[in-house]
């Protein structure tokens, strides 16, 4: 379990570095049609469009990285005073709040790229892009993310009863402030 764990992460990671480069992409093309439209009084057609599909695609595959890196905001002011026992079911309560909603969203994102394939649906502006070229990048980073979600919690939970509650805390807990300050300094 531990190893299909560690090759999400590693997965993971790849994505998110191909999300980044999404938005720099974008980023580049919207600062092209700037100079474009100031230099030339011209505009470069999609632009806006294509960074769009861009950075919802670049969100989906960076989720799972962010569950893995415990990045995901929480509102954790009290979280470090309570007793181990109640931190450790929080962290399992919040971990399948955040994975089932995942899963709700990844559910309904399914069902509409379904309906994109079956119409053949494409996009209102004049690139009539076919809709599915993004959706479906769009849905494999929500679905990589629910099956990480998945992943991590049964191997934590696994690693809770077997007495290594320690481990478990260390891939779903809140961040301590040490390793904060490790991250940083890293």
């Amino acid at each position: 379990m531990l190893r299909l764990i560690d090759a999400g992460h590693r997965l993971s990671r790849w994505l998110v570095w191909l999300g980044g480069a999404l938005i720099l992409g974008s980023a580049v093309l919207v600062t092209i049609e700037v100079f474009v439209r100031k230099l030339f009084n011209m505009s470069i057609a999609g632009a806006d469009e294509i960074s769009g599909y861009a950075f919802g695609v670049a969100t989906s595959l960076g989720l799972a990285f962010a569950l893995f890196e415990r990045a995901h905001i929480r509102v954790d002011a009290l979280f470090l005073i309570l007793p181990r026992p109640l931190r450790i079911f929080l962290n399992f309560f919040g971990l399948a709040l955040l994975v089932g909603f995942a899963g709700i969203v990844t559910w309904m994102a399914w069902g509409l790229v379904a309906d994109t394939l079956e119409h053949g649906s494409r996009s209102i502006t004049p690139m009539r892009t076919p809709l599915a070229i993004p959706q479906i990048p769009w849905l494999a980073g929500w679905m990589f993310f629910v099956l990480c979600g998945v992943l991590l919690f049964v191997g934590s939970l696994f690693a809770t009863l077997t007495g290594n509650a320690a481990e478990g805390e260390r891939r779903i807990g809140v961040k301590t402030l040490e390793e904060q300050i490790h991250d940083e300094i890293a």
